[in-house]
């Protein structure tokens, strides 16, 4: 379900805003009115776990695990806030981040608190850097908190540079296969064309399909790449909305291998940052808002959401959990004992490195199944030319004969 963020006045004249997960923004007026608040703004929030993941405006996430890091070095050591944001402004090698940087230094001087001037740029910082800060200014212990979220966020790096490693060779190997089959149709093809045209023998129905094929292809490979281009454009258009996302992440939940993998993915950031968020002294309604916005499938995000609603009203984390379906039953048994324990941060902590570890393996099998795969289907491609450039010869032949 869409997650509307809210601004309204209560029966005592103060406001207050927050978010809620609802069908439609009338269900969250209703729910404003049953507690007898008064709504000024609704807002269907932007996917913001997109945000999380890839962090927009050209600011990656490596980047944001050196900013916490470096913040908290100079912290720990005794420098204040404000000549750490000097320093960092002109150090930093990320040319987007260090405009920000700027600003937020100028802001900084001018009287706001570290969290408000990040909170004015929520296009590079995410959400849920800016909420553990808020936190750690509360309670006195930024540098602790900066330092969480450097592991945090060197951690996320780690798994998206492992993603981002596994899917080299098979982009190299589809890149490659299919520069081959368009030198085949487009150039080997046409020399043999000629000859089969005017050798006056019957064409097998194979050469017949490979050669229009051919001939379209030469003749028309414009309409082809804009036709691919089209494609690509319009998926990437329909996964940016609500619903296109939604099957989206279905679809990768789903489908076989991939579904697997997204499943760890999923599972990692969940445990880590949910552990992050606890150890940090955050309630744990506000960290499942938070860990929603960061597991990277909306499928995944919404389901956190419903589990949030249960435990709001009282229910342990395990169960909804369980129910959900989406989380291994590791995941749900470790929480049980944590929440029994009294140590549930620390046994989402020592979960997520288990799955940090998983999806380092599953990834690694990705790539070996998907070795032969390729390698079938292209020669299967290849076959079916050559086949089709051959068979033709052998009628000719026989007509000589």
């Amino acid at each position: 379900m869409p997650i509307y963020k809210y601004k309204a006045i209560g029966v005592n004249g103060q406001s207050h805003q927050g978010t809620f997960t609802a069908n439609s923004q009338q269900e969250v007026i209703q729910m404003l009115r049953s507690s007898n608040s008064y709504p000024v703004m609704i807002q269907e929030e932007v996917d913001s776990q997109l945000r999380e993941v890839n962090l927009l405006g050209g600011v990656k996430t490596k980047d944001i695990a050196v900013f916490c890091r470096q913040t908290y070095t100079m912290l720990n050591a005794g420098v204040p806030i404000i000549n750490c944001l000097d320093i960092l402004r002109s150090q930093t090698e990320n040319k987007k981040l260090r405009n920000v940087l700027e600003e937020v230094y100028e802001e900084v001087q001018k009287g706001l608190t570290f969290s408000e001037s990040l909170k004015k740029h929520m296009d590079i910082f995410p959400e849920l850097l800016i909420h553990m800060v808020e936190a750690g200014e509360a309670s006195g212990s930024i540098d602790t908190i900066l330092e969480r979220m450097a592991v945090h966020y060197e951690k996320e790096t780690k798994i998206n540079n492992k993603i981002k490693g596994a899917m080299v060779y098979p982009i190299i190997l589809s890149v490659v296969a299919t520069v081959v089959v368009v030198f085949l149709l487009t150039f080997v093809m046409p020399t043999f064309i000629g000859m089969f045209q005017g050798s006056g023998v019957p064409l097998p129905l194979p050469t017949r399909i490979l050669m229009k094929f051919s001939e379209l292809l030469k003749n028309f490979w414009y309409l082809f790449l804009l036709g691919i281009i089209a494609i690509v454009y319009g998926v990437k258009r329909y996964t940016l909305t609500t619903n296109g996302r939604l099957k989206f992440d279905k679809l990768k939940l789903n489908f076989p291998i991939i579904g697997g993998l997204t499943q760890k993915i999923i599972t990692a950031r969940f445990t880590r940052t949910l552990s992050t968020l606890l150890s940090s002294g955050i309630p744990l309604l506000q960290a499942m808002e938070n860990v929603a916005n960061v597991v990277g499938n909306k499928v995944a995000a919404d389901g956190i959401m419903n589990v949030r609603e249960e435990v709001r009203r009282g229910v342990p984390l395990a169960p909804p959990i369980r129910r959900l379906g989406i989380f291994p039953p590791m995941v749900d048994n470790m929480i049980h004992i944590g929440e029994e324990s009294g140590t549930l941060d620390d046994i989402l902590d020592k979960t997520a490195n288990f799955y940090d570890d998983e999806v380092e393996t599953a990834l690694q099998k990705m790539v070996t199944l998907f070795e032969p795969i390729m390698i079938l289907v292209m020669g299967l491609i290849i076959g079916f030319i050559v086949i089709a450039m051959v068979l033709p010869m052998f009628d000719m032949l026989k007509t000589v004969q």
